[in-house]
């Protein structure tokens, strides 16, 4: 069944969006069934002053967080493993072309082959924005077409990827409502909120297990 498409109608390709959500539900397929290693990789970023999320306020006021100086931001470079729900995440800076492709280089020791240990073939799932297009991005994995195959995302299509679901998760929960006094504070608390939240979305070893007496 076509998905909805209300906020970005006249710019998606309805006919792509399909085809590739066809594609990626053969893909967590796969990695359901432990044939491959699914990544769903993207950017964001967290600022130092407060992100509201939940929050109550009379109807009809203009809510407002009052907060000092100007605010400063630092970007995540990101990547969840789908089926085992864990997000891996470095910082920088900027959020550019090469800080994406630095980050694809990292993901080498968590993700990559290693001498005498057998590994499934890894599927990193992007989208088509300019840090992901960028000729320093297309030559990380480039360089490591041994390991790594890339799936593109169709343009205008955020809802295919998984990990913009986490971001919201990470910012809503572990980030919202706190003021920070530099980007270095935001930074260690961002890494402390990645670890916080793979504790929580770990999946439980004894769901699927029965009990006998």
């Amino acid at each position: 069944m076509p998905r909805p498409r209300h906020s970005l109608k006249g710019r998606q390709c309805g006919e792509e969006v399909d085809r590739i959500s066809l594609r990626l539900a053969f893909r967590k397929a796969q990695a359901a069934a432990g044939d491959i290693v699914l990544l769903f990789a993207d950017e964001s970023e967290a600022l130092t002053h407060p992100c509201p999320a939940r929050a109550w306020a009379r109807r009809g006021t203009d809510l407002r967080v009052s907060a000092p100086g100007q605010a400063r931001k630092v970007a995540m470079m990101g990547a969840l493993d789908w089926r085992d729900r864990r997000l891996i995440v470095a910082t920088s800076k900027t959020r550019r072309s090469a800080d994406f492709a630095a980050f694809l280089e990292n993901l080498d020791h968590p993700c990559g082959p290693k001498p005498g240990q057998p590994r499934n073939p890894v599927v990193i799932v992007q989208g088509n924005g300019p840090i992901h297009t960028g000729k320093a991005t297309r030559a990380a994995p480039a360089a490591r077409a041994h390991w790594p195959s890339v799936g593109w995302l169709p343009e205008y299509a955020p809802e295919l990827n998984d990990i913009e679901t986490v971001w919201r998760d990470l910012k809503a929960h572990h980030l919202a409502h706190q003021t920070f006094t530099d980007t270095d504070n935001l930074d260690r608390t961002i890494h402390e909120a990645v670890e916080a939240l793979n504790v929580e979305r770990k999946p439980n070893p004894l769901a699927n297990q029965r009990l006998s007496a």
